[in-house]
């Protein structure tokens, strides 16, 4: 193809870049030359951000009305990849035990209806875009967890993420059905050396942003609803 829309500069949204694994993935896309446009939390992590070359924008993904001021700044935009990153862990539990009201509203809050609420604005700017598999549209995910499987469950530990990662990936399932052009697809980073996997987990962050990207770059249409591992198997319901 050589029409202006083959030759203009990829671009990808990475909702929640402050740190971590959506800090990590907007390196590897700028590293590459995509354009980047990274939502974080504070203005530090706005200007680290821009010394990379990203275009950023400090906002709360819980707050409506910041959320709808971005939909806003992005309309008309062409994504070729959108990832929402943006997660909490919560209460570190063991057993089906209580957990407080605060616990359960932060905690799905930002993992659940913080995607409900951003991904559905983003997703006609992500059907606009091109994929490299079969250029059919744009790859819209978002960041879950291999213990938001029901069908895999075998242990309770921290229940109420896995309850909420759950509900996330129930949420990125029913945003594919409205899918045309874009796939949708839900990841397992691994078990990763961040914050919240802690220093003795399995991989390194780059090598999880490595894979998902990877994953991204090949999926194609018969993938929408998907729900992969970092390395692209399939991970079950």
């Amino acid at each position: 193809m050589t029409n202006a829309t083959s030759r203009r500069t990829r671009t990808a949204l990475i909702l929640g870049a402050s740190r971590g694994i959506g800090l990590e993935t907007a390196k590897q896309y700028r590293a590459d030359g995509w354009r980047v446009i990274a939502t974080v939390r504070s203005q530090e992590a706005a200007q680290a951000l821009q010394t990379l070359g990203a275009e950023t924008h400090v906002l709360d993904l819980t707050d409506t009305n910041a959320v709808a001021g971005l939909a806003w700044k992005l309309d008309g935009e062409a994504l070729d990849v959108a990832i929402y990153v943006a997660g909490i862990y919560g209460p570190r539990t063991q057993g089906a035990v209580p957990v407080s009201q605060a616990d359960f509203d932060a905690v799905m809050h930002t993992n659940v209806w913080a995607p409900m609420g951003v991904l559905p604005a983003v997703l006609p700017m992500v059907e606009a875009g091109r994929n490299g598999a079969d250029e059919t549209g744009g790859v819209l995910a978002i960041l879950s967890s291999r213990m938001g499987s029901i069908g895999e469950m075998t242990g309770n530990g921290g229940w109420l993420y896995r309850a909420s990662k759950a509900a996330a990936n129930a949420a990125l399932r029913g945003l594919s059905l409205d899918a045309k052009n874009a796939t949708c697809l839900t990841f397992h980073p691994g078990w990763v050396q961040t914050d919240m996997g802690g220093a003795d987990a399995a991989i390194t962050v780059q090598e999880s942003v490595a894979g998902i990207r990877r994953v991204i770059a090949g999926a194609t249409r018969a993938d929408n609803g998907g729900f992969r591992n970092y390395d692209g198997t399939v991970i079950a319901w």
